[in-house]
């Protein structure tokens, strides 16, 4: 389960999400996410489908890939979609005692699960087609647009979490076949006793974790690391023609959207 999670890792590939600038993947995944919560009806979410599939298709990236990061959020899926269904008042269209289900209930479960899968795809699919150093680039470069001051730090930790995400869940599956070669049950008994089974696992994670970082800081202080400081990059960031491109699509969707929504 722990390696089905994607968002971290980077898939090389030469499509054209790859070679985008991750100032314009950034932003246009923003105008995405946007457009996404704005969804109020069935076009605007099949429209929304297409638009992604097409995302998808250019990204290059193997669907199994995709699909495997949805895995560890089937229990949150379905948490949202009974939690909606079961909860929303309106017409009702079956009831047994005092449970209910209602179309607007019906509706709004379906549309928040469907949300939910498109913001984990198209956040994986950033991380997964964009390194961490030309993330971290790009996150800088936009946060100094806004004029945040730390924008170098504040961009390096961001990419540094994202970037040990994988190194962790490999990390927390070596010690979870290391405890259960010693007995260890991570599966049976109530909810107190798991949790309980929890901690031979938590507490070499958590040390396993300190180490790291503090050997990271040393490496860091060893190479006379100073932050954004007079920082020179090897590549620099240029936003091209298709870059342009991703703006103008990723906008006019947006108004498509909003359109489609005052219309439908």
């Amino acid at each position: 389960m722990l390696k089905d999670i994607t968002i971290g890792q980077y898939f090389p590939g030469d499509s054209v999400l790859h070679r985008m600038d991750p100032r314009a993947k950034i932003i246009t995944m923003i105008l995405y996410m946007v457009a996404l919560f704005l969804c109020a009806n069935a076009m605007a979410y099949i429209e929304l489908t297409i638009f992604t599939l097409i995302i998808v298709a250019i990204a290059g990236v193997p669907v199994k890939m995709l699909l495997k990061g949805l895995k560890p959020l089937w229990f949150i899926l379905i948490l949202t979609f009974c939690l909606h269904v079961f909860m929303t008042p309106g017409e009702i269209i079956w009831q047994w005692g005092i449970i209910e289900i209602t179309v607007q209930g019906l509706r709004q479960a379906v549309f928040m699960v469907i949300r939910l899968v498109y913001l984990v795809t198209i956040t994986s699919l950033l991380t997964l087609t964009t390194t961490p150093i030309a993330l971290t680039d790009g996150i800088e470069l936009l946060l100094k647009v806004i004029r945040i001051p730390i924008a170098h730090e504040l961009a390096m930790m961001m990419t540094i979490a994202l970037r040990f995400i994988p190194t962790l869940i490999e990390e927390t599956e070596k010690i979870m076949k290391a405890q259960l070669a010693r007995g260890a049950d991570f599966e049976n008994g109530g909810l107190i006793a798991r949790a309980k089974s929890l901690i031979p696992l938590l507490v070499p994670l958590f040390l396993s974790s300190f180490r790291r970082a503090d050997e990271l800081a040393m490496a860091m202080e060893a190479r006379c690391y100073r932050g954004g400081e007079n920082r020179t990059r090897m590549k620099q960031l240029t936003m091209g023609k298709r870059d342009g491109v991703a703006f103008v699509v990723s906008a006019l969707f947006l108004v498509i959207v909003l359109l489609t929504n005052n219309w439908a």
